[in-house]
């Protein structure tokens, strides 16, 4: 088996180190978050406060924060798979 980063330059895997790196942060931040609240997923947030299980203010703000945290993981995964493309084409 090939090392993933064998036919990668020095620079690339640099970015893509980092780009993995921040991937992991907003998972984390992410399942902080969830732990934090009780839930499962974002879904299970809203659902409880509607429900009045949790309480409207911060629970919606940190639902929104769990958007934005989704969206972000989405982007950085959509750019790592582009660098590593891109990194073994060069």
């Amino acid at each position: 088996m090939d090392p993933f980063y064998s036919d990668i330059s020095p620079d690339d895997a640099i970015e893509i180190e980092h780009l993995a790196r921040l991937m992991y942060d907003l998972r984390s931040a992410r399942d902080k978050l969830l732990v934090q609240l009780g839930a499962s997923d974002a879904a299970d947030v809203l659902k409880r406060i509607t429900s009045g299980e949790l309480p409207e203010h911060p629970s919606y703000e940190h639902y929104l924060s769990l958007g934005i945290l989704a969206d972000l993981h989405g982007q950085v995964r959509s750019e790592l798979a582009t660098c590593v493309k891109e990194s073994r084409t060069r």
